[in-house]
């Protein structure tokens, strides 16, 4: 578990985040942060792009009012860059899996790209 030198991020924030506090991780993010989806529905060329903590609240919003589960199952940290991969189950037994690599500006993520794959 490492952390970004000199800042707040670090893996047990962003574990704190994912596995339950929806507020703790928008609060990860810096106000102009971009994230960037790419997913069955959003492929490579056309990727999902959310611009700012606003846009990022919503999703974040949507995601976490289901009924499922969220579970960091790994991260890395090295300067200015962190990858992870997280996992999701709904109560149906539907899973979803995410893998993420970020950057850093002063503690904060500044951008984002997932990729996620769920089961149909």
């Amino acid at each position: 578990m490492g952390t970004a030198s000199g800042s707040a991020f670090s893996t047990e924030t962003l574990r704190r985040g994912i596995e339950g506090g929806k507020n703790t991780l928008l609060s990860l993010y810096s106000d102009d942060a971009e994230i960037r989806i790419v997913d069955r529905n959003s492929q490579p060329s056309h990727p999902k792009v959310l611009h700012g903590r606003g846009e990022i609240a919503e999703m974040l919003d949507d995601v976490y009012s289901r009924d499922m589960t969220h579970r960091l199952d790994g991260c890395v940290v090295q300067g200015d860059r962190a990858a992870f991969t997280e996992s999701c189950e709904y109560a149906d037994g539907v899973r979803v899996l995410a893998e993420s690599m970020i950057t850093l500006r002063d503690g904060r993520i500044t951008e984002q790209i997932m990729i996620q794959a769920w089961d149909e």
